[in-house]
């Protein structure tokens, strides 16, 4: 396993990591959740990603069970959670200081640590005052409660702005951000993104690398039975990934991975792996045997070459241009 810096802090992630979005305590049952997370750990993943949201906080239940059956060192690996979905009463949703607070304290009890080593704000929140949740956050670390925040889907714009309210009030401010990046999703980690990483030393802990399964190029003829694009609730996935032109590029892609001897998956994952400004890859998996196919795509960045990189260009055709204004 490879171990990245996130951003400029001296937190050290696994390049690849462990997310239970959609799976724990929901898609699959109990044991395949334990038997997935005791192999992500044992080849040496030592981030795992949750949030409130996933599984209505029954994804966080599952995960600490695990980890207090484990036993395993707490400073051996790093857990996160994340806050905006809480439920549908006032005050249950957002980014208040009453519901942070209270989504800290609710994710500490379900996954069963003292601490969090990464909390997020999961979508940014319009109603509340960003100096707000600036200082409530601030506040989680020094209670000790938090060690890191950060954001996820923010733009630069509001994670700027969430360093200048830090900057003129002495506060901690946020050092990573989630963002979703794949071959088709590149706009705010290779363009919008960059001054982030100059100016505030940005960390990021990247999503769905396969593009919700439409990466690995089994979703070319039919969507199979029982997977993550058949769940009702995951029916954007559907509209927004099988697209025609899409189709056409995965095909493409799919050639070019048989070319090289490797899976799609894997290409795809490593591809994610060669930009300098991610932090981790979050992988997803609902089977062992899953989880343990895209964690070959470490040995997959070294076959993307320059000039393997400027076929996938080619292929793409969608590379973000920045523009300073």
């Amino acid at each position: 396993m490879e171990y990245r810096r996130m951003g400029k802090t001296g937190l050290q992630l696994s390049a690849l990591s462990f997310g239970t979005w959609v799976t724990f305590g929901n898609q699959i049952d109990n044991q395949v959740s334990e038997d997935l997370l005791k192999l992500a750990y044992e080849q040496g993943i030592n981030f795992f990603d949750n949030a409130e949201a996933y599984a209505n906080g029954q994804s966080e239940i599952v995960m600490g069970n695990i980890l207090k059956k484990t036993g395993w060192d707490r400073s051996t690996y790093v857990v996160s959670s994340k806050v905006f979905w809480g439920g549908e009463k006032p005050n249950q949703k957002g980014l208040m200081r009453k519901h942070i607070v209270e989504a800290c304290h609710a994710a500490l009890k379900r996954l069963q640590v003292d601490y969090l080593d990464l909390f997020y704000c999961h979508r940014p929140d319009v109603h509340t005052p960003i100096a707000e949740t600036v200082w409530t956050m601030h506040n989680l670390i020094q209670q000790g409660k938090v060690l890191y925040w950060g954001t996820s889907e923010w733009s630069a714009q509001q994670i700027t702005e969430a360093h200048y309210v830090a900057e003129r009030y002495k506060l901690i401010g946020p050092v990573m951000e989630q963002p979703q990046y794949n071959m088709f999703e590149r706009q705010k980690m290779e363009a919008e993104f960059l001054p982030l990483f100059s100016n505030f030393g940005l960390g990021t802990t990247t999503f769905s690398p396969l593009a919700s399964g439409l990466l690995t190029g089994k979703y070319l003829k039919s969507l199979p039975e029982g997977s993550r694009m058949q769940l009702k609730d995951l029916d954007w996935l559907k509209r927004s990934a099988l697209t025609e032109s899409k189709q056409h590029k995965v095909a493409q892609l799919q050639q070019l991975a048989d070319e090289l001897g490797v899976s799609l998956a894997k290409l795809s994952i490593a591809w994610c792996l060669k930009n300098p400004h991610v932090s981790s890859v979050i992988l997803g998996a609902s089977r062992p045997e899953q989880l343990r196919e895209n964690l070959g795509a470490l040995e997959v960045v070294k076959n993307i070459t320059p000039e393997v990189q400027e076929k996938i260009e080619t292929i793409l055709g969608n590379k973000p241009q920045f523009q300073e204004f």
